[in-house]
C-alpha cells in the first residue's frame, strides 16, 4: 500500500497577503510556512515517484507546471520552483528543506524579484518547402550527379549519403538562423538558456530571462524577426513563466556511508574542514590525473578521487545549512544522518 507524501512545487515569500494563501485551496495546493517563505505543497502518495514511463512522466510535468502557473495566476508572482518529482515523507522534512536552505531561498527570491522567463520555440512554416530549398543546395546536386554517373545506378547507401547530407544541410541552416534569433534577442535579456529541440522542423526551443518590464520589448523585438524572415517561420511564445530553466530548487539527502567512503578515499580524518577536503583532493589529484599518468589504473583512481571529493563538497555545504560549524564530523552523524543539501540550480 503507498505511504502518504508531501509534493512540492516551489517556494514563495510570504510578504503576500491572507487571501492569496486563502486563495490556495481553490487550487488544491497549501502552504507550510517557516520565517519569511513558504513551501507550497500538496498530499500525494509515493506513487507519483515511479515515473516507469514516458506518459507518466509527461503528465506529471504537465500538471507540475499547470500548478506553478496557477500560482502565477493568483498573484504569486515570485516563485522559486522546486525539481520536477520532489515528494517527501512529513511536514517536518519540508520545514528542514526550508530551514537548511534559508539563506540561499530568501537571496535567490530577492534576485529573481522583478524577473521572468519567456520561452519561444521557432519552427519552419512550410517544412516540406525548406527541405526543397535544401536539395537544391550545390553540394547535394553534386553529390547527386556523381550518383547519377554511376553505372550500377542508385543504392540504399546512396540513398542514405544523400539523406544524410540533407540533414546536415538542414542543421547547419537552423543553427544560422537560432544565432541570429538568440542575437536579435540578447540585448534585452539577462540570460538565455537553448534546450534540446524536439525534430527537425523545429529551429529552436530556448527560454530567455528578462526583467518583467521588458516584456513588451521582447514581444516587438519577435514581431521583427517574424517580418526578416517573411512568414518562413513560425514563432511561438509562452510566458512570462516563473524562472524555471534559471533558478530551479534542488534537495539532496546525502548518505552517512557514502561520506565515510570519501574521506578514507582522500585519506581524510573523520572530522574535517572544507579547506583540508580541496587541500587532499588537490594532492590525490597530481597523482592520479590522466594527463599525467597513462596507465589505466591512474584515471580510474582519479574519477573515485573526483566523486569522493564531490560527495564530501555537498556534504560541507549541507553541513553548514544545519549548522553553524565549519566542521563535519562523522560522529554528529547520530545527529544528522539524514542530512539535507538544499540547492539552486542555475
Amino acid at each position: 500500500m503507498a505511504t502518504e507524501g508531501i509534493y512540492i512545487y516551489g517556494i514563495v515569500p510570504n510578504f503576500y497577503g491572507a487571501d492569496h494563501f486563502r486563495s490556495l485551496e481553490n487550487a488544491g495546493v497549501y502552504a507550510i510556512p517557516f520565517e519569511n517563505i513558504s513551501a507550497i505543497v500538496s498530499d500525494r502518495d509515493d506513487t507519483y515517484l515511479d515515473y516507469s514511463d514516458r506518459e507518466s512522466l509527461g503528465y506529471l510535468l504537465v500538471h507540475h507546471q499547470k500548478t506553478i502557473e496557477e500560482l502565477q495566476s493568483k498573484g504569486f508572482n515570485i516563485l522559486i520552483p522546486m525539481r520536477l518529482g520532489t515528494i517527501v515523507s512529513s511536514k517536518e522534512e519540508v520545514l528542514k528543506i526550508l530551514s537548511n536552505g534559508y539563506d540561499l531561498i530568501t537571496d535567490t527570491l530577492k534576485k529573481i524579484q522583478f524577473l521572468t522567463e519567456i520561452d519561444l520555440a521557432v519552427t519552419w512554416a512550410d517544412f516540406s518547402g525548406t527541405l526543397k530549398d535544401i536539395a537544391t543546395h550545390p553540394d547535394i546536386i553534386a553529390m547527386k550527379d556523381d550518383i547519377i554517373k554511376n553505372i550500377t545506378g542508385l543504392s540504399q547507401d546512396d540513398q542514405m549519403k544523400v539523406g544524410m547530407l540533407v540533414q546536415a544541410k538542414l542543421k547547419e541552416k537552423n543553427t544560422k538562423i537560432e544565432l541570429n534569433i538568440l542575437d536579435s534577442l540578447s540585448p534585452i535579456c539577462l540570460d538565455i538558456k537553448t534546450h534540446e529541440v524536439m525534430n527537425d522542423q523545429m529551429v529552436t526551443n530556448s527560454a530567455f530571462l528578462i526583467n518583467s518590464n521588458n516584456k513588451e520589448k521582447f514581444e516587438q523585438l519577435i514581431d521583427q524577426l517574424d517580418e526578416e524572415y517573411k512568414g518562413l517561420l513560425n514563432f511561438k511564445l509562452v510566458g512570462p513563466l516563473p524562472c524555471y530553466s534559471f533558478y530551479t530548487i534542488e534537495v539532496k539527502e546525502l548518505n552517512p556511508e557514502h561520506v565515510a567512503q570519501a574521506k578514507t578515499e582522500l585519506g581524510l580524518r573523520e572530522e574535517t574542514s572544507e579547506s583540508e577536503i580541496k587541500k587532499a583532493y588537490l594532492e590525490k589529484a597530481k597523482l592520479f590525473h590522466p594527463d599525467a599518468h597513462s596507465d589505466n589504473g591512474d584515471e580510474e583512481k582519479f574519477k573515485r578521487i573526483n566523486k569522493a571529493y564531490h560527495i564530501l563538497l555537498d556534504y560541507s555545504t549541507a553541513a553548514k545549512q544545519s549548522s553553524e560549524d565549519e566542521y563535519t564530523s562523522q560522529v554528529k552523524e547520530k545527529v544528522i544522518q539524514n542530512l539535507i543539501l538544499v540547492k539552486i540550480k542555475e
